[in-house]
């Protein structure tokens, strides 16, 4: 097959692959929207608001959306901002349920599912040691590191929004909410959310208010089409990228991982996601594409890149919405800071990652549990423990 067929064949085969992920998303947050929605009040302890986190991220598969819900509660006053820090950590591990349920599309292939459940779990490890460092240090911080500077940064733009335009309010209500809502979407994006919506369409009657059946429906047609997507992508990959464009593209992430840090970014911002961001890269890893270690900084730019939501929400939600946006770019940039200079830190959660995918390799049974106790059992018991 000439190569640019095979361009195009990958093209068409990640279009699908982002649309079968949206579809997924969208049967899950279909089946759990209102109970996430619920997770959010009567929460004071941290370790519930972590747990709430994780939760709610899981079930509308999004961190986006919970991190963007958190900020309008905090704006509106409806949540203390306190309690809206461990949330948006926890939101942070939820996140990457999404790539580690996609590595689950190898599993008829030992090397490629050892590779992909690798490349997927060390955002769930890095993810894991950033809140055990930093939820503590938050705590036993006089006003919480992130909280006061975030607080900082915000006065700070508050006196900057003065001088720009005096008597210019960040809590700017219609007018900004507009200027927000025209503004770029990406058109990865968009054309995803065509198609998806093209196929819930064509399996619901009423997409808005789907039955159980159509949204069982809509969840065995995403799980098809990752599978499926996944098979072709990997192989159509190992046929297109030769050798040597390999070695050349791995050879360019180790020379600088602040390469992968701002590639990982960047998509982030401009598919508007870090879950399809940390996705995409599991066929790669499975294909040997990319290798395990110069894939991790594309992953700590995607934990960067997804805070871009927040903030945009915080246009229209006023100074302490603003606050806990801020928090969330502080968490990530500083667990990036804290991993990423150290070679010895940052192969923490790649050897962690390579141990679990060879656990899993022997009994594949083991991913799905891996899957339920860590994002669904472990943060339930944790809510019901802690919450008041």
């Amino acid at each position: 097959m000439p190569p640019l067929v095979r361009i195009l064949l990958f093209l068409v085969l990640l279009f699908l692959f982002l649309a079968s992920i949206k579809l997924m998303g969208g049967s899950i947050k279909a089946l759990g929207k209102d109970t996430a929605s619920g997770l959010f009040h009567g929460i004071s302890n941290p370790f519930a608001g972590l747990a709430v986190g994780i939760l709610a991220t899981v079930l509308v598969q999004s961190s986006s959306v919970t991190t963007s819900t958190i900020v309008a509660m905090v704006g509106s006053g409806t949540m203390p901002v306190e309690t809206a820090v461990p949330m948006i950590m926890g939101a942070n591990i939820g996140t990457s349920v999404t790539n580690t349920l996609v590595a689950l599309g190898h599993v008829r292939q030992s090397r490629e599912f050892e590779r992909a459940f690798a490349g997927a779990t060390m955002h769930d490890f890095f993810n894991v040691m950033a809140v055990a460092v930093f939820l503590p240090l938050e705590l036993l911080t006089s006003g919480g590191f992130a909280l006061h500077s975030g607080g900082i940064l915000t006065e700070a733009a508050v006196q900057l929004a003065h001088v720009i335009q005096p008597g210019m309010d960040l809590a700017a209500g219609a007018a900004a909410e507009a200027a927000t809502s025209s503004g770029w979407k990406s058109p990865i994006k968009v054309a995803v959310s065509w198609f998806t919506g093209f196929v819930q369409n064509a399996l619901a009657t009423d997409p808005k208010h789907p039955t159980g059946f159509e949204v069982t429906l809509w969840f065995i047609a995403s799980l098809g089409g990752i599978f499926t997507t996944l098979v072709f992508i990997t192989k159509n990959m190992k046929k297109l990228i030769a050798d040597r464009a390999e070695r050349v593209l791995n050879a360019a992430l180790e020379r600088s991982g602040l390469i992968g840090v701002g590639v990982g970014v960047l998509l982030t911002i401009s598919v508007q996601s870090s879950s399809i961001t940390t996705s995409l890269l599991v066929p790669m890893i499975a294909a040997n594409v990319l290798t395990l270690r110069n894939a991790f900084p594309i992953t700590l730019g995607a934990n960067i890149g997804t805070t871009v939501t927040a903030l945009l929400a915080a246009m229209v939600t006023g100074s302490w919405g603003l606050v806990i946006a801020l928090v969330h770019l502080i968490f990530n940039l500083s667990a990036t800071a804290l991993v990423y200079p150290f070679s010895a830190v940052r192969d923490i959660p790649v050897r962690c990652a390579q141990q679990l995918a060879r656990l899993t390799v022997r009994n594949r049974l083991f991913a799905v549990v891996y899957v339920v106790v860590t994002f669904i059992v472990i943060p339930l018991t944790g809510m019901l423990i802690f919450k008041d």
